[in-house]
């Protein structure tokens, strides 16, 4: 399962990870949002044990998406030993997220 993540603990959760971390930057209201929470979902599940897939909400936490420049959403984030390493804006198949994990694991 994906975990929540706020401004206060995404750096201990996201930039401090000893594994790859899929930030999925989303809004309840988003439409795209809604279709791209459940392939990270299934991500968590699929890359249990080697990656680690968080959700943060911009609404409720508007200080790390300003600090990343999320101006778009859904906005997804991929990092590796605390490093932003790829990008991707926007709705996209499961399969284009699982090869740009498969990169860092």
């Amino acid at each position: 399962m994906a975990i929540h993540v706020t401004d206060s603990n995404f750096e201990e959760v996201v930039l401090k990870s000893d594994k790859p971390v899929l930030v999925d930057f989303w809004a309840e209201w988003c439409g795209p949002c809604r279709m791209v929470g459940p392939i990270v979902e299934e991500l968590s599940v699929d890359y249990d044990g080697k990656a680690i897939m968080v959700k943060m909400d911009v609404d409720e936490n508007p200080m790390t998406p300003a600090k990343f420049g999320i101006r778009n959403i859904p906005t997804l984030l991929f990092f590796k030993n605390g490093e932003m390493v790829d990008k991707q804006v926007g709705a996209v198949p499961k399969s284009t997220l699982a090869k740009k994990l498969d990169a860092l694991v």
